[in-house]
């Protein structure tokens, strides 16, 4: 598998929760709860804690976007951070989350202007998949015409993992947001609707060609991918996502990888930091796993910044001696 592949579920951890919501903006509140169920295993959490003077703290926590019921309940180690926080930052807030204007920024970003069609953006073999896929699962072709690759390219993967049974109602961001208006903490984002959408508009012809692609190939080979990266996630398995996520990709893609990755991080650093002024208490931060792994990601980035950084996980395995 190609890297762009990987980028392409990069993009459904980090800023494919956008069509992740659009998803679920119908449902009630109700539903982002999962519904009671045997028990099972809690995932290990992808959580670390971020010191700052006085008795202001971070609690950073990876998402994945798209969750199943067997994902619930959480660890003790999440379930205590969020008690021991006084409120909760997302990519985007609520509000933008259930805004009208996701959905219409989307499509409007989406929607084809030019009087070009998506059948001249794609090869003839991609085509030809795509119109095979699109009749096995009654798929409007001729609406698609109209759209950008890289959102057809999005749907077909969100596809694939709402019917391997994760649920973008039930998504990591979604649970919390949940729990913080029960709860009453406040809430916002560290970014607006228009950065979010632009992460995924911003791709170069090639790159949403190539998308299309390999979001084809992907459903021709089943879910094993998809499942890769959702047990990694649940198995707390940071090494393993930024491997599957972002070395090579990195490597190979650095213009899209600093877009969807570099760039978001560096600006995030910022905003972050006035959460850790003396007085501010505790703040859970519930952001796409890809973004807190790595060199590049916000936790390394607030450790070089001198900030006390540790790692929050009970359930890891302890190293022998």
């Amino acid at each position: 598998m190609s890297m762009l592949s990987h980028a392409l579920r990069s993009l459904v951890i980090t800023a494919g929760l956008l069509l992740a919501s659009t998803a679920v903006q119908a449902r009630t509140a109700a539903a982002a709860a999962p519904a009671a169920k045997a028990p099972s295993a809690a995932p290990v959490p992808l959580l670390w804690k971020v010191t700052g003077p006085g008795d202001s703290r971070l609690y950073l926590l990876g998402s994945f976007h798209l969750l199943q019921p067997d994902d619930y309940p959480l660890s003790a180690d999440v379930d205590q951070a969020f008690a021991a926080s006084r409120r909760v930052v997302f990519e985007l807030s609520p509000q933008d989350m259930d805004s009208p204007e996701l959905g219409r920024k989307m499509v409007q970003a989406a929607i084809r202007t030019d009087g070009t069609s998506l059948k001249q953006d794609l090869d003839a073999p991609t085509w030809t998949r795509l119109q095979a896929y699109a009749t096995k699962n009654q798929m409007p072709l001729a609406q698609l015409q109209g759209m950008k690759p890289w959102f057809v390219g999005m749907t077909i993967t969100l596809g694939q993992f709402t019917r391997m049974g994760l649920d973008p109602a039930l998504g990591l961001d979604r649970h919390f947001m949940t729990r913080a208006a029960e709860t009453r903490k406040p809430t916002s984002g560290l970014e607006d609707i228009d950065t979010q959408i632009a992460a995924l508009s911003g791709m170069s012809p090639a790159e949403q060609q190539q998308m299309v692609s390999e979001a084809l190939e992907q459903v021709d080979k089943g879910d094993e991918e998809g499942r890769k990266l959702h047990d990694a996630w649940r198995r707390g398995d940071a090494a393993l996502l930024w491997d599957a996520m972002a070395v090579q990709m990195r490597g190979q893609y650095p213009q899209l990888y600093k877009r969807i990755n570099t760039d978001r991080n560096d600006a995030w650093v910022p905003k972050l930091q006035q959460h850790l002024r003396e007085g501010q208490g505790g703040t859970l931060v519930v952001v796409g796993t890809l973004h807190l792994l790595g060199n590049d990601g916000v936790v390394e980035k607030l450790r070089g910044k001198g900030y006390k950084v540790e790692r929050i996980c009970t359930g890891c395995a302890k190293p022998k001696r």
